[in-house]
C-alpha cells in the first residue's frame, strides 16, 4: 500500500472541526509526560462513568477470567484498566506527534537481537502481540529501531485515515501497511523477509476459528497464525510491552522465536498461543484491552456470555 499523501480536499470546511481537534491535541501533548499520565487517568475515570456498555463488557470479562478474585479486587482492577485506557489516548497522540528523541527516552527494549537475526537471514517474522492498551506507543517505540509492517483497516473518515497512517508510519520509513483481508499481500511480505505485527487474541467470529480454552473458557481462536507461519515460511516471535510505574516509560520485550512452530496440528498450535496469551495477560492485567467481547462467539448450544447490546 502506498504512503498516505495530503490532498487539497482535506481543506474543505467539513474537515475543519477535525483539524481543530487535532491542533488542540497536538498542543496538549506538549505537556510533560507525568502531567499527561495524570490527565489520562482522569480521562479514564470519566470513561468509566460514561461508557456504560464498555464498562459492563470489561467487568464481565474480569468476572469470567478471574473468578478466584473477590468482587472488590475485580472492581479495583476495572478502575485501573480504565485509567490505562485513558492514558492510552494520550500515548497515541505522543506516538503521532512527539519528536523521535523525546519518545526514545521512554523506551527500554530487550530482545531486539531476535528481530535482527531474522533480518540478517532474510527470514520473515510474525511479531505475535496482544491487544494491550499500550499497543500504539509500543509500536511507535519499536518502530524507531526496527521496521515493522502492520495489518491495516482504512478509517471511514479520509482525513482521519490520513492523519492516523501518517502518525503511525513516520517511525518506519519503509514500512508497509497491509489491508487486513489481504492474505496474499501478507504472505508476500513475510516471504520477502519482513516483520509484521500481528495479534491473534481477539474474537473474529466462527469463520476460520476453532474453540479452545482461554482462561478456562472455550474461546473462538483464529488458526491464521499457524497458516501464515507455514505459508509465509516465517518465524513466530512473541512480543510484549508494558507501561512502567511512575514516569519510567515502557518496557518492550521481544522474546525468542517459538520452536517447532507450526507443529503437527492447528489445534495444538492455537492452544499453545492461548496459553501464552493468558500468561502475559495475567502478568499485566490492568493494561489489557478488556472492553473487547472476547467470548462473544459461543460453541453451538451454549448461551451467550454478554447481555444483548442495546441499539
Amino acid at each position: 500500500m502506498d504512503r498516505p499523501s495530503f490532498r487539497l480536499a482535506f481543506l474543505h470546511p467539513r474537515y475543519w472541526l477535525l483539524w481543530l481537534g487535532m491542533a488542540l491535541l497536538w498542543l496538549l501533548v506538549q505537556l510533560p509526560y507525568g502531567v499527561l499520565l495524570r490527565l489520562g487517568r482522569g480521562l479514564g475515570w470519566l470513561m468509566l462513568r460514561l461508557a456504560r456498555s464498555r464498562r459492563e463488557i470489561a467487568r464481565r470479562n474480569l468476572e469470567l477470567c478471574f473468578p478466584e478474585q473477590d468482587a472488590v479486587a475485580r472492581e479495583r482492577l476495572l478502575r485501573e484498566n480504565f485509567a490505562s485506557s485513558g492514558i492510552a489516548f494520550f500515548e497515541t497522540a505522543m506516538g503521532w506527534f512527539w519528536p523521535r528523541w523525546r519518545l526514545a527516552r521512554l523506551a527500554h527494549i530487550d530482545g531486539l537481537e531476535h528481530l535482527q537475526a531474522a533480518q540478517r537471514e532474510g527470514q520473515g517474522v510474525i511479531l505475535m502481540a496482544v491487544h494491550f492498551t499500550t499497543l500504539e506507543i509500543g509500536a511507535a517505540l519499536l518502530g524507531q529501531v526496527h521496521t515493522i509492517d502492520g495489518m491495516y483497516r482504512a478509517h471511514k473518515n479520509p482525513l482521519f485515515d490520513y492523519l492516523q497512517r501518517r502518525g503511525r508510519e513516520r517511525h518506519n520509513r519503509d514500512a508497509t501497511a497491509i489491508e487486513r483481508d489481504d492474505v496474499r499481500g501478507m504472505l508476500k511480505t513475510l516471504r520477502n523477509g519482513r516483520a509484521i505485527w500481528y495479534a491473534p487474541d481477539q474474537d473474529y467470529g466462527p469463520k476460520q476459528s476453532i474453540f479452545l480454552p482461554l482462561f478456562g473458557i472455550q474461546a473462538a481462536t483464529v488458526t491464521a497464525t499457524s497458516k501464515f507461519a507455514r505459508l509465509g515460511k516465517a518465524r513466530v516471535v512473541p512480543f510484549t510491552q508494558r507501561r512502567l510505574p511512575g514516569s519510567a516509560g515502557y518496557h518492550l520485550q521481544i522474546h525468542p522465536p517459538l520452536q517447532d512452530f507450526p507443529g503437527d496440528s492447528e489445534e495444538a498450535d492455537c492452544l499453545r498461543i492461548n496459553q501464552w496469551i493468558e500468561q502475559v495477560v495475567r502478568a499485566c492485567p490492568e493494561q489489557y484491552l478488556w472492553a473487547h467481547r472476547r467470548f462473544k462467539t459461543r460453541p453451538a448450544g451454549e448461551a451467550r456470555l454478554y447481555p444483548k447490546q442495546r441499539r
